[in-house]
């Protein structure tokens, strides 16, 4: 049975750090490219940031030089390390494991960026 288990979210104020992390079971992990997802009130899930297998990230541009996705293989656990907070960061993160046509998602941890 695969599983992905996000934690790490909170309440923090603007211009703080919070790092989340995404624990997966069940899978291959190592081989299994990784991402980060975000769902706002009222907007569509974004694409926040991905990690391939090998190590390559790539990250969306409103989060570009702020967020920093890696990645344990002996742990089986993804990160994001979230640095400047904006309000407009306010969302439920969402951890994914991809390999093929097949995606895996984690229930999503939330995370309120306010004063």
């Amino acid at each position: 049975q695969v599983q992905l288990v996000e934690s790490g979210g909170g309440l923090v104020q603007p211009g703080g750090s919070l790092r989340l992390s995404c624990a997966a079971s069940g899978i291959m992990f190592s081989i299994y490219d990784m991402g980060w997802y975000r769902q706002a009130p009222g907007k569509q899930r974004e694409w926040v940031a991905g990690i391939g297998g090998g190590g390559t990230t790539n990250y969306a541009d409103s989060v570009k030089g702020r967020f920093t996705i890696s990645r344990d293989n002996a742990k089986n656990t993804v990160y994001l390390q979230m640095n400047s907070l904006k309000s407009e960061d306010t969302a439920v993160y969402y951890c994914v494991g991809s390999l093929g046509p097949n995606d895996y998602w984690g229930q999503g941890t939330q995370v309120t960026v306010s004063s």
